[in-house]
């Protein structure tokens, strides 16, 4: 396990747990903050050790309950402008990470808190998690993706909502929204995300990157484009010893060994 002053950092297996550890600010997202995660991103994208990623928040209060108010009250215009763009480039490492990436949400999910579970590939909540994206009633649009993210997770209609107003709403509604995959209790909440991980892993590690690459360049995008990149990586699948173990035990009705090679 390692530790930075602001996050927790651990590798279970071959599952990484980072954990945003500022539970006196309910892990709020300061600069310093967003500099260790953006380093300890790089880490985890070079170690092929780590097959998928699990964010949290320590204490059962917030996930993380937003970008640091305190923090960003006396910024200039510039100042706000270059503390959305770091925000923004390290979530979309986060979207782009090679390992498919879990949010554990265990609590406040609001402004940046929302915008970090939304960057995440699968979202897991406990049943007292609350989302919302509430910049409006601070004087300022969400900075981190939150304009782009939420539309496409939960529609232009329903996102807008929740933009315009900066209502926050319970697990239960995210989850009917689409926002979220999973609703389950505060106790059960990493032993969900841990199971979904070990789903993950027993499955191709290069289909399921393949996958995830994909999705993510078929929503950016024309549907002619995503489509020749999934024939792309489609055919490329068919060079690797996974792909001839797994259909070798789906023929012999065994279960597969997969390598990652």
């Amino acid at each position: 396990m390692s530790e930075a002053a602001n996050l927790i950092y651990q590798q279970d297996g071959a599952i990484g747990i980072i954990t945003i550890n500022r539970p006196k600010a309910l892990n709020a997202l300061n600069q310093a903050t967003l500099h260790e995660l953006d380093q300890l991103l790089d880490q985890i994208s070079g170690n092929t050790a780590v097959k998928v990623v699990i964010i949290t928040g320590s204490g059962e209060k917030a996930f993380v309950a937003g970008a640091d108010i305190t923090e960003m009250q006396s910024f200039s215009a510039i100042e706000g402008r270059e503390f959305g763009r770091f925000g923004q480039a390290v979530f979309s490492k986060i979207e782009n990470l090679p390992q498919p990436v879990i949010a554990a949400v265990n609590g406040f999910a609001l402004g940046g808190g929302c915008e970090l579970a939304m960057a995440c590939d699968i979202r897991i909540a406990a049943n007292t998690a609350k989302f919302g994206q509430p910049e409006v009633s601070l004087g300022i649009p969400p900075g981190f993706g939150g304009t782009q993210r939420l539309p496409r997770l939960v529609g232009k209609g329903r996102a807008q909502e929740l933009l315009f107003t900066g209502d926050i709403i319970d697990a239960a509604e995210a989850y009917r929204i689409g926002l979220v995959n999973k609703v389950t209790t505060g106790e059960e909440l990493m032993t969900s995300a841990r199971a979904m991980a070990e789903k993950i892993m027993a499955r191709a590690p290069i289909a399921v990157q393949m996958c995830k690459a994909a999705v993510n360049k078929g929503l950016d995008s024309p549907l002619p484009v995503g489509l020749a990149y999934e024939a792309e990586v489609f055919g490329l699948c068919f060079a690797t010893a996974d792909q001839k173990e797994g259909m070798t035990a789906f023929v012999e009705k065994r279960k597969a060994g997969f390598t990652g090679k």
